[in-house]
């Protein structure tokens, strides 16, 4: 792992980029705008009912925006101005995230070198397709391989800021 203490700063000197940025190798960008859901139910098919989508069936997979993170969790990154129905009375739950989270998108040959430096998992094994939950040092993300070089990250807005500048500080050293 790279030592990414330097930027172990007050996050109000830190800022969050707005143009992308490409490095030897990888190119870090923001995503753009998606409607984002966290979605919840013992019974995935009460929930697929109520929303009107398959959901995927096996954690980590993904289907149509949506990913299977937990047994009776998935999470839905749909294009923007998308609006899932809400659950009333129903064993299931629809919530509106979009305003927690925010996703980078790091690509190009050295993009799994960069998440790899923060991130427990063995990346380098996870599918094209497929999604999954982590942490890079202690963030919490959420990350969907789209292609072998690319990689979308789910961050909440809060860690937003500290993730970009921790990617910048890797991004010299991937290859």
């Amino acid at each position: 792992m790279v030592e990414i203490a330097e930027i172990a700063v007050s996050a109000a000197e830190l800022k969050l980029g707005t143009e992308p940025v490409q490095g030897d190798g990888v190119r870090l960008s923001h995503a753009d705008p998606k409607a984002r859901y966290s979605l919840r139910a013992r019974d995935a098919k009460v929930l697929a009912a109520v929303i009107g989508r398959a959901l995927p069936g096996k954690i980590g997979d993904t289907d149509g925006g949506i990913a299977c993170l937990g047994p009776d969790e998935w999470y839905a990154l749909l294009p923007a101005g998308t609006d899932l129905p809400r659950v009333e009375g129903l064993p299931a739950s629809v919530v509106d995230v979009s305003s927690r989270a925010l996703g980078l998108v790091l690509e190009g040959p050295g993009a799994l070198a960069v998440l790899s430096s923060g991130c427990p998992l063995d990346l380098a094994k996870m599918g094209v397709g497929r999604a999954t939950r982590t942490v890079f040092e202690t963030v919490e993300i959420v990350v969907w391989r789209e292609a072998e070089d690319r990689w979308h990250v789910e961050v909440w807005r809060s860690f937003a800021t500290w993730l970009w500048n921790a990617f910048l500080a890797v991004m010299p050293h991937a290859k």
